[in-house]
C-alpha cells in the first residue's frame, strides 16, 4: 500500500496538506515563491489591509520561552508583530506575479479590514482579481489595532463575525476561510456565525494572548520596547494541546466544513493528530520559523510514514478518525464500571487486583 498526501479542499487541489500560515513565512512574493519551490502544499500570505500606512511595527517584537532544563529548547514563542506594513498596491502586483509563475500551487490571501462593509467589499474584489485561490479572513489577531475593531476585536463577537463574513461572501468568487481566535470562552460560537454567513472553511487557532515573562535583571516584561510592552500572541509547541481541543470541538460541531488546523505543529505526527481530529489541512508558522522552510520535506515524510503505519491510504481515510473516541465524563464512568463488572464476572479481576491497577496508574502519574 502506498499512501498519498494529495487532497482536494473546497475544490482546491493540494499536493500535500502542509500550508505556511499567515505571518513572516509569507511576508512578500519572493518568500512565497521560495516556499512553493521547497514543496509546501500552499501558502497563506501575511495579512493585508487597504491602508498599510496605519501599520507601524516595533523592534524587538518577538520573545521566546525556553525550557529551563535545556536553554536551547524553545517551547513557546510570543510575537507583537502587526499585519503587513507593505503597500497594498505592491501586494496586488506580487500576488498576481506569483500566481502567474505558480498556477498549480495554492495561494491564499489573508485579509483584514476595519468594520466597514465597503472596505471589506473593496479588498475582497481587488485581492481575488489577482488570481489567488482563496481568501482567509483574519478575524483573530490578538494584539494591535483593537481601536479600529480589527482582528480579535471582531472575532470574539459572533454577531460581528456573521456580519463581516456575510459582507465578504456577498462578493467573493473564491473560497472564503475565517481564521478564529482561541481567546474566547465558547470556541464554537464564532465559527457557527461564520458558517451561517456562508463561509467555506475555518482556520483555527490563531495565537493565544499572553505575557511571556519578566526579565530577571530589568524586571521589565518581554519583549521590551523602550522599557514597555503589550500582551502578544503565543505560539509554538506549548499551545498544541489547546489547539487540538479547539479544532476537535469545531470539527465535531461542523463536520461538513473544511477546517485548517494551526497551533504548535512541528512534526508529521503533530500534523497527523490535527487530521485525526477532523482537519483537512494544517498550517505551520512558528515551526517553520524555528526549523527553516526546508522542514516541509521532513514533515511530509513523517506524515506518510504515520499513514502507512496505520493503514491510511488517503488523508480523507484518516480525517476525523479519532473524533469517535470523545465522550462525556458520565459515559467514561459508566464504561469503566461496565468493564470492571465484566472482568469480575469472568473471574479476571478481584478487589486486590483492581486496587493494584489503580496504584500502578497513580505511581506512573507521580513519576512523570
Amino acid at each position: 500500500m502506498t499512501a498519498t498526501l494529495r487532497t482536494t479542499v473546497n475544490g482546491m487541489e493540494f499536493e500535500n496538506p502542509f500550508l505556511l500560515a499567515s505571518g513572516p513565512p509569507g511576508t512578500n512574493g519572493k518568500v512565497i515563491a521560495k516556499s512553493f519551490d521547497l514543496g509546501w502544499g500552499g501558502n497563506v500570505c501575511k495579512t493585508i489591509s487597504l491602508d498599510s500606512s496605519k501599520v507601524v511595527n516595533t523592534n524587538p517584537r518577538y520573545a521566546k520561552l525556553r525550557d529551563r532544563n535545556d536553554s536551547k529548547s524553545i517551547i513557546g514563542f510570543e510575537n507583537i508583530e502587526l499585519i503587513s506594513d507593505r503597500p497594498f498596491d505592491v501586494w496586488i502586483e506580487e500576488l498576481t506575479e506569483v500566481k502567474k509563475a505558480y498556477p498549480n500551487h495554492v495561494l491564499i490571501a489573508s485579509i483584514m479590514e476595519e468594520y466597514r462593509r465597503e472596505a471589506w467589499h473593496e479588498i475582497t474584489d481587488r485581492i481575488q482579481a489577482t488570481g489567488v485561490d482563496a481568501i482567509e479572513l483574519n478575524l483573530s489577531c490578538p494584539h494591535g489595532l483593537p481601536e479600529r475593531k480589527m482582528g480579535m476585536a471582531m472575532g470574539e463577537n459572533p454577531d460581528i463575525v456573521e456580519e463581516v463574513v456575510g459582507w465578504v461572501t456577498e462578493v467573493a468568487k473564491v473560497p472564503v476561510w475565517a481564521k478564529m481566535t482561541p481567546n474566547v470562552g465558547n470556541v464554537t460560537a464564532a465559527p457557527a456565525a461564520a458558517v451561517r454567513a456562508g463561509v467555506d472553511g475555518i482556520s483555527a487557532i490563531n495565537t493565544i494572548l499572553c505575557v511571556t515573562g519578566i526579565d530577571r535583571k530589568t524586571l521589565r516584561p518581554i519583549p521590551t520596547v523602550e522599557g514597555y510592552t503589550v500582551p502578544g500572541g503565543y505560539s509554538g509547541q506549548a499551545v498544541r494541546p489547546i489547539a487540538l481541543r479547539q479544532v476537535m470541538e469545531i470539527n465535531r460541531e461542523f463536520p461538513d466544513v473544511a477546517v485548517s488546523g494551526i497551533g504548535g505543529i512541528g512534526t508529521g505526527e503533530d500534523a497527523a493528530q490535527f487530521i485525526l481530529l477532523g482537519c483537512s489541512t494544517v498550517q505551520m508558522c512558528t515551526g517553520a520559523m524555528l526549523q527553516g522552510y526546508e522542514v516541509v520535506e521532513k514533515v511530509k515524510r513523517e506524515l506518510l510514514e504515520f499513514m502507512e503505519e496505520h493503514g491510511f491510504e488517503t488523508l480523507d481515510d484518516m480525517r476525523g478518525h479519532s473524533l469517535q473516541y470523545f465522550s462525556t465524563h458520565a459515559s467514561l464512568v459508566q464504561r469503566q464500571a461496565d468493564a470492571k463488572a465484566a472482568k469480575r464476572a469472568g473471574g479476571n479481576l478481584d478487589g486486590e487486583t483492581w486496587k493494584g491497577e489503580i496504584a500502578d496508574e497513580t505511581e506512573e502519574l507521580t513519576s512523570n
